[in-house]
């Protein structure tokens, strides 16, 4: 089996040097002018504005950071009570983010409707239409989340209202959103092709009002290929997928919903399609990680933070046109600029590393949610993402138990009931979860959301009764990595 697996990674790591040493010389190329700074002065120095790493887009010829700022977490005020509608954007601090990565060479912008409980792509357009309108470009997508939005003229009032939210006259880079999701075929046959959209949106590309057309892909590897099998026809501009160090070979073991990223890219590759790159730290897990890989990465590169990693992993390919990272704090930027201007390519070595990390990450049980707020608002004001990650974060650090018997059984409850208590107000608590599944159609990861609050609640209330778990409670014991996930 060990000979099996090795042989496995040798292929991939040729694979991977072979698709990177293709455009090294491209890669190279597209970073801006100036000497390449050593490894302590680009962590910890000051950071250059004048060394990001550019890819240049065949179709159109736009030069595109490397880095891209993805508006879906951005900032938020309010929200602190059950009624989730007194949350609003901090716009002040998303201008100031903004202005900080236009200095620093950032120029692609991802939002839709669908982000930020909808406030996303006005709070773009707030912060973009204070520079000139060259100089960046923006990214939207008709989103297809709710199918009281699918018939036509629903969708073409979206599509319509995305130039107005944005403030702008053309769409740089538009996006059939999360095809293969949910339904599959059928539901992408109902919200994209019956109802014309997808002819519509090639129109407004003809006509100037679109300048790139893609999507992005979540679940039924049907749809995908489907997609690309219609290239041809449809002459896409690029395509967003989910890649990071942990989904290239483990996507499918997750979840079984998903397709691996070395198939997604490769595909893209053959078509010499770009691709641009979501999730590169699985909604944040990639920064999360359990202690020993902390250790893992820390020996290996003192100097670079753990996140550093997932994106150099993604950057390093060279089909990729930008990587995408949701930030929503300046820290989060300054280290992501850090990573990219200019990038440091993997070399073979650090790429068998990562994977070696991904097979170990892989021993830890964590439940796959990637923070994207799609399950918000939560109709009985809980808050999904905070509840789920914070069962992470404590499983990741150890303080995880099955019983009053485990040796740090006081400090692993105390540390899980209070960090509860500050990560999730008590109204928004998994106690609250009546079950209604509202949430569940729309979690890219498939997710059983229900099952996963109910299955926490129980065991806070253990906690809090300082019971044992007599019921084999899932937790942070060290599984096989080939051993199955549960059903989500």
């Amino acid at each position: 089996m060990d000979k099996i697996k090795n042989h496995k990674e040798e292929i991939s790591r040729r694979a991977f040097l072979k698709r990177l040493g293709a455009g090294t010389a491209a890669v190279s190329g597209l970073t801006l002018a100036g000497c390449r700074p050593t490894q302590q002065t680009a962590v910890q120095g000051e950071l250059p504005t004048d060394q990001m790493t550019f890819r240049e887009n065949p179709s159109t010829g736009d030069r595109v950071s490397l880095l891209g700022f993805g508006m879906m977490r951005l900032p938020m005020i309010g929200g602190h009570g059950a009624d989730e509608g007194k949350e609003i954007i901090d716009q002040e601090a998303v201008n100031a983010m903004v202005d900080y990565a236009i200095a620093h060479g950032v120029n692609y912008f991802d939002t839709s409707p669908a982000y930020c409980q909808g406030l996303s792509e006005r709070a773009t357009g707030i912060a973009l239409s204070r520079y000139p309108r060259d100089s960046y470009f923006v990214a939207t997508k008709l989103s297809n989340f709710a199918p009281s939005t699918w018939s036509r003229e629903a969708s073409i009032a979206m599509y319509r209202n995305s130039f107005k939210e944005l403030g702008v006259d053309r769409i740089d880079y538009m996006l059939l959103h999360a095809i293969g999701m949910g339904g599959g075929m059928e539901e992408f046959e109902a919200r994209y092709i019956r109802n014309g959209m997808l002819d519509f949106l090639m129109a407004e590309r003809e006509a100037g009002r679109i300048r790139n057309l893609g999507f992005s892909y979540h679940g039924d590897i049907a749809v995908f290929d489907r997609m690309l099998a219609e290239h041809d026809r449809y002459k896409w501009d690029f395509v967003q997928i989910q890649l990071n160090y942990l989904d290239w070979n483990y996507a499918k073991q997750i979840n079984p919903r998903n397709t691996d990223a070395e198939y997604l890219y490769g595909e893209l590759e053959k078509r010499h399609i770009p691709a641009v790159i979501m999730e590169p730290l699985l909604g944040g897990r990639l920064s999360n990680v359990p202690n020993d890989i902390v250790v893992r990465l820390k020996q290996r590169e003192p100097g670079r933070s753990v996140a550093s990693w997932a994106f150099r992993f993604a950057g390093s390919f060279p089909g990729v046109l930008t990587v995408l990272s949701g930030m929503t704090r300046m820290e989060h930027l300054q280290d992501n600029l850090r990573t990219f201007c200019p990038l440091d390519p993997l070399s073979d070595e650090e790429f068998a590393f990562l994977q070696q990390t991904a097979d170990r990450m892989m021993q830890f049980d964590t439940i796959p949610c990637n923070d994207c707020k799609y399950c918000m608002p939560c109709p009985y004001g809980l808050d999904i993402p905070a509840i789920l990650l914070h069962y992470n974060k404590c499983l990741n650090e150890g303080n995880i138990t099955t019983g009053t018997q485990d040796e740090h059984y006081r400090e692993a409850r105390r540390a899980y009931l209070i960090g509860y208590d500050r990560s999730v107000p008590r109204l928004r608590q998994a106690d609250h979860c009546i079950g209604c599944r509202q949430c569940v159609p729309h979690c890219p990861q498939g997710i059983d959301i229900p099952h996963e609050l109910h299955r926490i609640s129980a065991y806070v209330e253990r906690l809090k009764q300082n019971k044992d778990d007599q019921r084999g409670h899932r937790h942070a014991a060290r599984r096989g990595p080939h051993a199955r996930r549960g059903q989500r």
